[in-house]
């Protein structure tokens, strides 16, 4: 494998550091954005509805981190193998999915998530197959690439690859945002992001990078649960929060969503949390003496319709757990431009 360096034009050198590989690098951020547009100076790729991970390899031995530093090389051991002696030291960032058909789907990553055992993770890889998909690449065999521009650090992550299932190159759009939004939400994708192709990495949220969503999702925090009803197993609902500064904020409930197995390992798992005093400290939430608080460190994705004016979900439900963000940085999630 050549050098993948020798794409950086003699005007780009200087923007090359040598440095040491980080152990750790906070990843760059999209911001909502309602917003939509066609741009000569952006790209724009396909929003993958999974999980973050950064990818650290070097001397051959590979990390896979999630965005709260979670190692998840026992979860996905296929794609460690992968990854194990393809060349260059590197530090890329990408996102983990499984498909349902044509689509990402995070309800089906669910199965693989939640699993910490390399034996088990082997075991549903049978049912539950997951792609890798590398959308950047922040440091290459000893120097730090961020203040590279985007379009020049993608060549630098596709010549730094040898790319073969399950590890995937994520290809782009150039110029035409609007139409590529279109036919995303034509075809049931979660949307797309939008990068200004000029851009530096930055370890941080941006405006740089956009989120053009053709669905809603919000992550959130539980504060609570009620009983089940009839038939039903586990719990009724879940009641839920986000942090708006002062505390979290009762943001409804959602009872929809989930297959018994869930309800019954999240019942397990909500019942090692309860608590006797109510977590949410604005929002107005109900006051039943049926519901159990419970301590807010579970974060859920949620699907829902919109938000009502009093800060409600409307039509809400469940998606899945998210093992990869801790509840104290769950916020509502605003367009700049609408809010």
């Amino acid at each position: 494998m050549s050098d993948p360096l020798d794409v950086v034009s003699s005007e780009d050198r200087e923007l090359v550091e040598d440095a040491d590989q980080p152990d750790w690098t906070e990843p760059m951020l999209a911001t909502l954005t309602e917003a939509r547009f066609s741009d000569p100076g952006w790209i724009f790729e396909r929003k993958l509805d999974g999980v973050r991970l950064l990818t650290f390899r070097k001397d051959g031995a590979v990390r896979l981190l999630t965005r709260n530093r979670k190692d998840r090389c026992a979860t996905y051991p296929e794609l460690v193998e992968a990854l194990e002696d393809d060349g260059v030291d590197l530090v890329a960032d990408g996102e983990v999915v499984a498909f349902d058909g044509d689509v990402t789907s995070f309800s089906r990553l669910q199965r693989r998530i939640q699993v910490e055992r390399e034996e088990e993770a082997r075991e549903r890889a049978r049912t539950v197959a997951v792609k890798l998909y590398l959308f950047d690449i922040l440091h290459v065999d000893g120097h730090d690439v961020t203040r590279l521009p985007l379009r020049t650090r993608k060549r630098i992550l596709k010549k730094a690859m040898r790319w073969e299932d399950p590890v995937r190159f994520t290809p782009h759009r150039n110029e035409k945002g609007e139409a590529f939004w279109r036919e995303a939400c034509d075809k049931g994708w979660e949307g797309i992001i939008a990068k200004d192709a000029a851009s530096r990495y930055v370890h941080a949220r941006s405006k740089k990078w956009l989120k053009f969503k053709c669905v809603h999702q919000q992550e959130l925090v539980v504060g609570g649960f009620t009983e089940p009803e009839g038939r039903r197993v586990g719990f009724g609902a879940l009641l839920l929060g986000f942090h708006d500064g002062e505390g979290l904020r009762y943001a409804g409930k959602v009872g929809t969503g989930w297959d018994d197995e869930t309800l019954e390992s999240l019942r397990r798992r909500l019942d090692r949390m309860e608590r006797t005093t109510r977590p949410f400290s604005a929002g107005d939430p109900p006051s039943e003496a049926s519901i159990h608080w419970v301590s807010p460190k579970l974060v859920v994705e949620v699907g829902f319709t919109e938000w009502t004016d009093d800060g409600r979900l409307r039509h809400p439900r469940f998606l899945g757990l998210r093992e990869d963000k801790d509840a104290e940085d769950v916020v509502r999630e605003r367009p700049p431009d609408a809010a």
